[in-house]
């Protein structure tokens, strides 16, 4: 991402996620503090209950960043009351192995220190004096450019022992994965920080009362956390102003894919999809074809749905999701069969095989449109395809991997099938080997 755009916006709105991320030196602590770091956490610890920060943040409506879009203040609630003798945790999910998803290794490598403010406050609030960061495996920069950061924080009294001299502890400690998407799952991620194989857990018990090692724990996204320190600075009224009613506030808009200026764009929730490729992604290289909305697992759209708003509610209703905001591009020489192919493979290699309708499911998605895209085909499979996206989803299994998996290949049969009939049709694949050359 060192070439690509940070922080282009269509301008006229409050930003506060990427303003110091485009400043030389902006991971360091000096830059940090010279745009506003822990400001926010010197507010908190020296004039604000815990139970008064999670309700700013309750009353702003930030919703999780990580793709289910759960309310962060009522998630910090579910902790159990102060009484409980247990220890709480708080762990910081940046396990970013969305396919199309890219702006959490922006924030962890530009502005480590907002983060860190974020994960603090997250910790007060919650009163856990452990914060363990899950980090991506292949994140070997972003992870060094974090503990740095880390053990910089804690040279200023930000981190470690009496944080300002106001009696609360916090250590950091960061636990790198192996390299697996399903550790993005939050309890995936547990088991993992615990030695073991990074499978989801059966849910109840949640998180909340029975987390890492049993006991109390919290999670949240990077760039959920990231917006944290903005609401207590600011308040709850200043940042509802932004966004939209239901999804208030900006997110993080990756964009990849067949546009001339891909790149990570700080932008109001409720954008449409059109304002961002034609503005800050600087057009459409060729004509719009498809594109994913917010990371592979939230389906693909046509052309045609180019005027949606990048909300929850918006992208929900035309039968997709916000998820993780990463918007990935295809043009009129792409093939969408091809492109679903290649997500098959993904999901088949990366899903945990703890049940079988994920295990069974992926492969057998795979396997049916490896078939289709090579000229194999029948027009059953296409029906079969469709079948096999329905016994995958609806909350069959454990966690959502099987969902994830499912919901690109239904919303492409559903968007794309003419496309797919022309593969059984004419026994082979209608477009080009290098879509867009």
């Amino acid at each position: 991402m060192s070439a690509a755009p940070v922080n282009a916006s269509l301008g006229g709105h409050p930003t506060y996620l990427l303003d110091r991320a485009a400043l030389p030196g902006s991971e360091r602590l000096a830059v940090a503090r010279e745009g506003g770091a822990y400001r926010a956490l010197e507010k908190a610890l020296r004039g604000m209950k815990p139970a008064e920060v999670t309700e700013v943040v309750k009353a702003s409506g930030l919703r999780g960043r990580g793709g289910a879009g759960f309310p962060t203040g009522l998630k910090w609630t579910f902790m159990p009351p102060p009484g409980d003798p247990r220890p709480r945790y708080f762990l910081l999910n940046a396990d970013e192995s969305e396919p199309g998803t890219f702006k959490d290794r922006v924030l962890l490598e530009r502005d480590p220190h907002l983060v860190i403010e974020g994960l603090a406050l997250a910790s007060y609030a919650i009163g856990a004096r452990t914060c363990y960061v899950y980090m991506r495996g292949e994140f070997r920069r972003p992870k060094r450019i974090f503990e740095a950061a880390i053990a910089e924080a804690r040279e200023a009294g930000f981190l470690g022992k009496n944080l300002l001299g106001r009696g609360f502890d916090l250590e950091v400690v960061v636990h790198r994965g192996a390299g697996a998407y399903i550790a993005g799952e939050e309890t995936g991620a547990m088991e993992s920080i615990e030695g073991k194989p990074a499978r989801p857990r059966p849910k109840p018990p949640f998180p909340a009362g029975f987390g890492l090692w049993g006991c109390p724990t919290t999670i949240n996204n990077v760039e959920t956390v990231a917006n944290v320190p903005a609401i207590v600075e600011r308040g709850s009224e200043w940042y509802r102003r932004i966004g939209t009613d239901k999804s208030p506030g900006n997110f993080l808009c990756g964009v990849s894919g067949r546009v001339n200026r891909p790149g990570v764009f700080e932008l109001p929730l409720g954008t449409r999809v059109r304002a961002i490729l034609e503005g800050p992604a600087g057009g459409v290289r060729g004509t719009l074809k498809a594109f994913y909305p917010g990371g592979s697992s939230t389906g693909i759209l046509p052309a045609a749905h180019a005027d949606v708003a990048m909300d929850h509610e918006a992208l929900r209703a035309v039968g997709a999701m916000l998820g993780t905001g990463g918007i990935t591009v295809l043009d009129d020489t792409a093939c969408v069969v091809r492109a679903s192919a290649v997500l098959a493979r993904f999901y088949e290699h990366e899903t945990c095989g703890q049940c079988s309708q994920c295990r069974l499911g992926c492969e057998w998605m795979r396997r049916l449109l490896d078939r289709i895209e090579g000229g194999a085909g029948r027009r059953e499979d296409l029906d079969l395809l469709l079948d096999l996206g329905a016994n995958m989803s609806g909350g069959k299994t454990i966690c959502a991997f099987a969902d994830g998996a499912a919901i690109p290949l239904v919303s492409a049969v559903r968007h794309f099938r003419e496309e797919f009939e022309a593969h059984v049709r004419e026994g082979r694949c209608p477009f080009p080997e290098d879509p867009g050359a």
